[in-house]
């Protein structure tokens, strides 16, 4: 799987703290950004496809954060009824996104893009099990599941605290949402509209505000 623009985004905007899970790690991208940002922390990361989640443990261990992030093999669904006192003040997910859409002939691509395996009421009924009370669910999906997925949020009693709009270029509608989850309501939600390239093609202020210490100089 290669480093794709949307764990890039989420890696480098979710909300930290000292307990952090991620879930659907893929290859460990944005549970190594999440220690880099926050090294005091411990971070579990989840992956159900077992090559990706090996190629994860490798990744891990070349890296300098071996020693604070735990990557584990297996469903989410199973991790949230078997650890339910387990808690954690972050949790952050680039979920399966892709409802009832034509599916990859690659079996692991199918599994980290469509909601077979992890729906979106299945991942917000264990991320309220798994969460702080005030702790922070973040999250990066299209633009087009806004609706639904705060919908769904709703329905396990997690409230909307931030809604950034992603466009990919000035004058381009939002693509993607980054939005952040909380278990208390909030009388005003922080929104943005934010572009990735700007006019000239070159990284937005926004973007390489928030990306750069993870990009080689």
């Amino acid at each position: 799987m290669k480093v794709g623009t949307d764990g890039v985004l989420l890696g480098a905007w979710a909300e930290g703290g000292k307990r952090i899970l991620d879930i659907g790690t893929g290859t460990g991208l944005i549970a190594l950004m999440m220690a880099q940002r926050f090294p005091a922390s411990t971070i579990d990361a989840i992956e159900i496809d077992s090559d990706a989640a090996s190629q994860a443990v490798d990744n891990v261990k070349l890296s300098s954060f071996s020693n604070i992030v735990h990557v584990m093999n297996g469903s989410f669904q199973d991790f949230a009824s078997r650890m339910p006192s387990k808690q954690y003040d972050s949790i952050v997910s680039n979920p399966p996104f892709f409802n009832n859409s034509l599916k990859n002939p690659d079996e692991a691509r199918m599994l980290a893009r469509h909601t077979d395996t992890l729906s979106f009421r299945d991942l917000f009924h264990g991320v309220e099990k798994l969460l702080m009370d005030d702790g922070v669910f973040s999250a990066i999906i299209p633009a087009t599941e806004k609706a639904s997925f705060i919908s769904e949020a709703s329905l396990c009693g997690l409230f909307l605290l931030r809604d950034y709009s992603v466009c990919s270029k000035v004058g381009k509608m939002p693509k993607r949402s980054l939005l952040a989850f909380g278990k208390t309501r909030l009388k005003d939600v922080e929104n943005q509209t934010v572009t990735i390239v700007d006019t000239d093609g070159n990284r937005s202020d926004w973007y390489s505000s928030l990306t750069s210490a993870f990009y080689i100089k």
